[in-house]
């Protein structure tokens, strides 16, 4: 099986809404959290493609606000957190450890239930490549809003336990940033000094920086480096305290991050 056809749809300030084309027919598409539908619409009628799939990863509105529109024009199948509220249209709801079956596409991805940033956040993995919202970002992660240090770094953990070549396509463009800070946090990391000149140059150059791999944020994203050695000391300096565990660690370098 070939590599599956991504493709981002800029939309918003900085969101990527996610489409992907099937490998069954090659007309049928899907896309990941349509934050807005008119820019989805533009690409459907400019390439004669047909939205099947609507999937979604939690219920902020940048993310879900395009829904019921797409719906209403295409009669897309929806699929999301069951434990979340989601748009007010028929929603396949599922919960981790579950599948979304797109056979009209060809695909099915496995459920992952990653809360923390939302209370029912899940990603879908499959053909080698996760959706994983605004719960895992290149080289950061998301703020948590409804959840606790404890239930997202479970989240990071699960994500990171996934095969290293994985494409990552998390919900926004905020990669250089994320990078000032993890240089903050490891300014004797090469791989994140390295990182930073090949996403500026992409950025200067008007390009997505994403997918990134799960190999890569393994090596740069502080939020995923919690048990390594120097991210702990570095977050013991911040919080001018030992931090005794895992948990305390990210805890630490989260809120230093809601503040830096």
């Amino acid at each position: 099986m070939g590599t599956l056809d991504v493709r981002p749809i800029p939309a918003l300030q900085d969101n990527y809404i996610w489409l992907l084309r099937g490998l069954a027919d090659p007309h049928a598409v899907a896309v990941v959290d349509p934050g807005v539908a008119d820019p989805v619409m533009r690409v459907l009628s400019a390439e004669g493609l047909h939205l099947d799939a609507i999937l979604l990863t939690h219920h902020h509105v940048d993310h879900v606000g395009g829904v019921v529109d797409l719906v209403a024009e295409t009669g897309a199948a929806v699929f999301g957190p069951a434990r979340e509220r989601m748009p007010p249209v028929d929603v396949h709801g599922l919960a981790g450890g579950g599948r979304a079956p797109l056979p009209s596409l060809g695909l099915q991805f496995k459920v992952m239930a990653v809360p923390g940033h939302t209370a029912g956040h899940i990603a879908y993995f499959g053909h080698g490549a996760v959706f994983c919202g605004d719960t895992l970002f290149s080289a950061g992660c998301g703020r948590l809003f409804e959840g606790t240090a404890t239930q997202m770094l479970a989240s990071l953990d699960a994500l990171a336990d996934l095969p290293d070549p994985t494409r990552v396509f998390c919900g926004h463009e905020y990669t250089v940033a994320n990078l000032r800070f993890a240089m903050v946090v490891e300014p004797g990391n090469s791989d994140i000094v390295d990182y930073v000149r090949r996403t500026e140059a992409q950025r200067a150059a008007s390009l997505p920086t994403l997918p990134s791999t799960i190999g890569l944020e393994k090596r740069v994203n502080p939020f995923l480096r919690s048990r390594h050695e120097n991210v702990r000391a570095s977050a013991e300096r911040h919080a001018g305290a030992r931090l005794a565990t895992p948990v305390e660690v990210f805890a630490e370098i989260r809120n230093w991050k809601d503040r830096f």
